[in-house]
């Protein structure tokens, strides 16, 4: 819909369209981050140290752009260290076989997704804690006021949550399934074994367990849960 104002048109946009540009930014953002990461892994992997420059010409992406994504080469470094535990991570969710996933298994997806998860947070607890330092003392975004913003870190923790999940995406529903995601990332990954190792005192066995427990106690939970459009039938 367009209304003419002094000869000029004001478009209005519907709040469908609205939404769908802004999933196609978050993928986009994605796709990017993506790329980044890819050349910095083969540059590392022939033996460079590349800096950000180097690694955004690598990628075909604006060096402006990678700045944004990756301040520093440190920062830009330990991501590209930890983004090899990519399809151990994968390969641990799927159980190593080549079967259908399905609702029934999705609990011991889940279960595996978070001990993989905790045991790596474990086996690179000091790149993932230099990488905390390095994103919470990073100055603000440019476009921080601009939804959706760029994800300082965590992806990768969310794309593994979503693949234990993907059997119940459907069955739980947008809002119960997104709400499912939001919890799960409170309670697995590094800043769940910092609350339980800095501040409980756990060894790293007893903190793996509280993530598993943790993990298994929302996914029943939300299961569980009577969807409210039934609900409002009843």
């Amino acid at each position: 819909m367009a209304l003419l104002c002094h000869d000029a048109p004001v478009v209005y946009f519907s709040p469908m369209t609205l939404a769908r540009a802004s999933t196609e930014r978050v993928q986009q953002k994605g796709r990017t981050r993506r790329a980044l990461l890819e050349a910095a892994v083969q540059l590392v992997t022939s033996g460079a140290q590349p800096t950000v420059a180097q690694v955004a010409d690598a990628a075909a992406v604006s060096r402006r752009t990678a700045y944004r994504y990756f301040p520093t080469q440190e920062q830009m470094l330990v991501e590209a260290a930890l983004e090899g535990v990519r399809g151990i991570m994968a390969q641990a969710i799927e159980g190593g076989g080549g079967a259908r996933p399905d609702v029934e298994d999705v609990e011991a997806r889940l279960d595996r997704a978070v001990k993989a998860l905790q045991q790596s947070a474990v086996a690179n607890e000091h790149l993932l804690r230099t990488m905390i330092h390095l994103t919470i003392s990073a100055p603000p975004l440019a476009d921080s006021a601009v939804t959706p913003p760029v994800r300082k870190r965590g992806y990768r923790r969310i794309e593994w949550i979503a693949l234990a999940l993907a059997p119940v995406k459907a069955k739980l529903g947008k809002r119960r399934y997104e709400r499912l995601v939001s919890a799960l990332a409170m309670c697995v990954g590094i800043e769940a074994l910092i609350v339980l190792r800095d501040l409980r005192g756990l060894r790293a066995s007893e903190a793996e367990e509280v993530s598993r427990w943790a993990a298994r106690t929302l996914l029943r939970e939300s299961l569980e849960e009577t969807p409210p459009s039934r609900k409002r039938r009843r």
